[in-house]
């Protein structure tokens, strides 16, 4: 009984990290004018150049979306990932 309390709590962690990637990634793609792939690989790139996990880049993108506040160093990384992802038919 234990083990399955434990899935289930590992389960309803996975839903809610998934639910805030996926709202950044959204995030990513009105503000950023990427598409969904891009948004993923803007992620991961802010996340390895940050050392920051990838569910708190993702919390801190749609907090920024919300306020406007971003640290500096994220704000840069994420400018940097973004110039990379944009394609030059899409700007």
């Amino acid at each position: 009984m234990a083990a399955l309390e434990e899935e289930v709590e590992q389960l309803k962690h996975a839903l809610v990290s998934h639910a805030v990637i996926d709202q950044a990634i959204g995030t990513l793609i009105a503000l950023g004018h990427v598409d969904a792939r891009q948004g993923w690989a803007v992620l991961q790139q802010v996340s390895q150049h940050t050392n920051i996990k990838l569910r708190h880049v993702a919390e801190l993108i749609i907090t920024w979306a919300q306020t406007g506040d971003l640290a500096a160093d994220i704000r840069t990384e994420l400018q940097q990932a973004l110039r990379e992802q944009v394609r030059p038919e899409t700007k």
